[in-house]
């Protein structure tokens, strides 16, 4: 199976729309990534854990936070207005490398992994827009988007000192 049905599989299964999932699948392609992630399902809502926060592993731990730390570095140059394209295409880059990473060695349970695609959804349509290939939606609607993400998987999973980004 070619990446690029790997990840539009992937995306489909997280309940997006058809367009999303080539979006999301671009800005994968585009980084060289190939997504072999075996899972089922995946809800088309975010919810907890019989009310608990889904477990986590340390290779989904740390691509989170470096995606966090990496948000965190630009928010006030994205606040302000004063991100440049090459800047906001370099943050996308990283994220979408995280993802990357993510994809490829975290190893939640099924259900767990289920949720996360969710978040995973959210974090490469922030990187379509970052990267300014999402059509009318500004750069910095796309770091929302991935900022957005970051305290859905803060509120949504167990990451032993986790620190949302304040913005």
């Amino acid at each position: 199976m070619s990446a690029k049905n790997r990840i539009r599989e992937f995306l489909l299964a997280a309940g997006l729309s058809l367009g999303l999932a080539a979006a999301g699948v671009s800005a994968a392609e585009k980084a060289g990534h190939k997504y072999e992630h075996d899972h089922g399902a995946a809800p088309a809502k975010l919810t907890l854990n019989d009310g608990k926060k889904w477990l986590t592993d340390e290779p989904l731990r740390q691509a989170m936070k470096n995606i966090r730390n990496a948000m965190d570095a630009s928010l006030h140059d994205i606040h302000e207005g004063k991100l440049s394209s090459a800047k906001y295409s370099a943050l996308a880059k990283k994220v979408n490398d995280e993802v990357g990473y993510m994809v490829s060695n975290c190893k939640l349970e099924p259900k767990a992994d289920a949720q996360l695609h969710l978040v995973i959804a959210d974090l490469l349509e922030g990187v379509e827009a970052m990267e300014g290939k999402a059509g009318k939606v500004r750069r910095q609607s796309g770091a929302a988007k991935v900022l957005g993400a970051l305290e859905k998987y803060g509120s949504h999973f167990d990451h032993q000192g986790w620190q949302p980004v304040k913005h």
